[in-house]
């Protein structure tokens, strides 16, 4: 445990940063959400933990509004969630989250990113079970005692709390995302570094270097699918 979180969505920012591709997949997800229930993330949950990561990517306002109001105005657009799993070079394990309006066209083209650079697609279920769904929460101007003791003052007992550069990561159950988030809110934190519901390798394993760029390589591939939100893998790559 004890990924670079901050460094993993810097670079991720940093990669989309000329295309915007990060804002519109946040769009589609808010959206979704919004759609979903109430288009008010205080009586939506879903919507509400989707806002707070956005805003750790600073996706524009106008984003976010825009998404919204298309799930206020009835839009008929659909989405499915769908979930990949697959293995990539040197067995490494992969988790693909999408949503899409088309569930063939993501199919074939997250089949083809596996099989185009060293890797294949496997049943549902081969891969996830070496996984956890984790609240990733990190804040600056904290020391990791600090958190550990307004945490215990709100009566949470979560996974691990880890000092990330300027940072302090909270990895907690994933029930635990908002009552976390409030515990440092009511100590008067108002902004976060992290704010994700991530699938967590229960161990890394490190790539051969010469298998690092091949894997990289089929990480941005899917990364860059317009139709994926989500890649999780099992690999320690010394973000």
């Amino acid at each position: 445990m004890g990924r670079k979180w901050n460094n993993i969505k810097e670079k991720k920012a940093s990669k989309d940063a000329n295309t915007s591709r990060i804002y519109a997949k946040f769009g589609k997800e808010i959206y979704v959400a919004a759609k979903q229930g109430e288009p008010d993330p205080e009586s939506n949950q879903s919507l509400r933990f989707v806002l707070e990561r956005a805003k750790t990517y600073n996706v524009p306002r106008h984003i976010i509004d825009r998404a919204i109001e298309k799930a206020k105005g009835g839009s008929e657009e659909n989405y499915d969630e769908l979930r990949y799993e697959g293995f990539g070079p040197s067995g490494t394990m992969i988790i693909v989250d999408a949503l899409t309006n088309n569930v063939n066209r993501t199919a074939s083209e997250v089949r083809a990113a596996f099989g185009k650079n060293g890797g294949n697609m496997g049943v549902s279920g081969s891969v996830a079970y070496m996984f956890d769904q984790t609240a990733v929460i990190g804040v600056e101007g904290k020391t990791s005692d600090e958190v550990l003791e307004l945490l215990m003052e709100a009566d949470l007992d979560v996974r691990d709390i880890m000092e990330e550069d300027d940072a302090v990561i909270v990895y907690a159950e994933p029930d635990q995302f908002h009552a976390v988030q409030e515990a440092f809110k009511a100590a008067g934190v108002s902004e976060f570094t992290v704010a994700e519901l991530t699938m967590l390798a229960k161990s890394d394993v490190t790539l051969p270097d010469d298998a690092v760029a091949q894997f990289e390589k089929l990480i941005d591939v899917l990364e860059d699918l317009d139709d994926v939100q989500q890649v999780y893998h099992n690999v320690d790559l010394g973000e």
